[in-house]
């Protein structure tokens, strides 16, 4: 398993960009739930908290395919360095509101200016594509690593983000994640031998990634994953403090997250030869499926039980998002051209970003109205709707997908050697 890990590291660079990437997407799991956790504590009310934090995701899903389509056409450190700057101004003045106790519609405009965060993640899956667009094994191997990375970013990020906030003051947190910004977009645009190139059909063409319809069918799909993400991540926030053990939910999370993780390590190391938009509709199901026994659990067991059986069975619910991330963004890879890549990747992002902001302010409204166990019935709805949009829409992913390539990657020889 570990031979096809080194070889997508044989590369100059590599190792350089992805571990700069890794710090620079770090804020995306920190920045949500620090804001959750910092304004539940100041302002009392979890109803609040996840508005904000859902107008930050829109803001997002808005402004993030424009700077990801600015990046394909101008390069990304000369949008990236200027969008990060534009978003830590932002992000400061949300802290110095949320400080002094400035008026609720502050924080929603300083929510709105961080929404120009730079996607990480769809730029170093771009440098990854432009190195091995022509080998598609170690293309596999590469988008499965950095899924990996991404669920270690959502196993430390909220750890990170809760433990600051809860322990040491309320906005640290969410401070904590703007330097991780500020130094990781500083030391990933600093990679310049392993930028990918301008392509001049994008600085010419003014048509968008969105256009493509099996792009159209990935981005809702992305909506209810992001549901799934948002208003797990509150309402086990408003669960573990229901259960007077608060400190505890960002670890609760982080073990959700490291099934995805070791899931992805697994995957990325098998060759699968199954069509590639079965295995993506096959993952939806099973992050739907999952989500009845997390709901079970959490209405069955109350106390400092209820919580670690929660996070036992959010454990197994995460074996299934990492196939099902790796399996989109390889099919966003096929689906686009590669003078759109950045943008069309941003756009899955964008999905995840509006159903983050769907199902934290839902799981919320749940929350308030219900009690926080009832929340975990956000999530499962959620599944839900993207089974039925997975499945309507698996005809039009598979007619998108070029028919001269294979769905599946190619099995490279292993060099015994390395």
């Amino acid at each position: 398993m570990l031979s096809s890990y080194r070889q997508i590291f044989a590369a100059p660079g590599t190792l350089a960009f992805s571990a700069a990437g890794f710090l620079a997407r770090l804020p995306i799991s920190m920045t949500g739930i620090g804001i959750v956790t910092m304004l539940s504590q100041q302002r009392g009310s979890f109803g609040v908290a996840g508005l904000v934090s859902a107008t930050l995701a829109i803001a997002a899903a808005v402004l993030g395919p424009a700077v990801s389509w600015l990046i394909d056409r101008h390069g990304q450190r000369r949008v990236a360095l200027p969008a990060a700057a534009l978003c830590i101004s932002a992000a400061t003045g949300l802290l110095l509101c949320a400080h002094f106790d400035a008026p609720d519609w502050t924080l929603f405009v300083f929510a709105v200016g961080m929404g120009v965060m730079p996607s990480a993640g769809a730029m170093v899956r771009a440098r990854w594509a432009h190195l091995y667009r022509d080998k598609p094994a170690r293309l596999h191997t590469a988008y499965s690593f950095e899924a990996v990375v991404d669920e270690f970013c959502f196993m430390v990020g909220p750890i990170l983000a809760v433990s600051l906030a809860t322990n040491v003051f309320p906005e640290s947190g969410v401070l904590a994640a703007g330097l991780a910004l500020t130094v990781g977009i500083v030391l990933f645009t600093a990679q310049r031998r392993t930028e990918p190139p301008v392509h001049p059909a994008a600085a010419r063409s003014g048509r968008s990634a969105i256009l493509n319809p099996g792009l159209v069918v990935l981005v809702l799909t992305f909506i209810a994953t992001g549901a799934i993400f948002g208003s797990v991540e509150i309402v086990t926030v408003a669960f573990a403090r229901a259960q007077d053990h608060e400190g505890l939910a960002g670890t609760v999370l982080a073990v959700w997250a490291l099934g995805s993780g070791l899931a992805g390590m697994v995957y990325g190391a098998l060759k699968p030869t199954s069509p590639l938009a079965n295995r993506f509709v096959v993952g939806v199901v099973m992050m739907a499926l999952t989500m009845i026994p997390v709901l079970l659990v959490a209405e069955a067991i109350q106390g400092l039980g209820g919580l670690l059986a929660t996070g036992a069975v959010l454990l197994l619910a995460g074996l299934a998002i990492s196939p099902t991330l790796i399996s989109a963004m390889a099919l966003v890879e096929r689906l686009v051209p590669a003078a759109q890549l950045t943008e069309g990747m941003a756009w899955t992002t964008t999905g995840l970003a509006l159903g983050v902001a769907l199902g934290s302010s839902a799981g919320g409204w749940v929350v308030d109205a219900s009690g926080a166990a009832a929340g975990y019935w956000v999530p499962l709805v959620a599944g839900v709707f993207g089974v039925l949009v997975a499945l309507g829409g698996l005809r039009t992913l598979r007619a998108g997908l070029p028919a001269a390539e294979p769905e599946a990657p190619a099995v490279e020889p292993v060099d015994l050697g390395r």
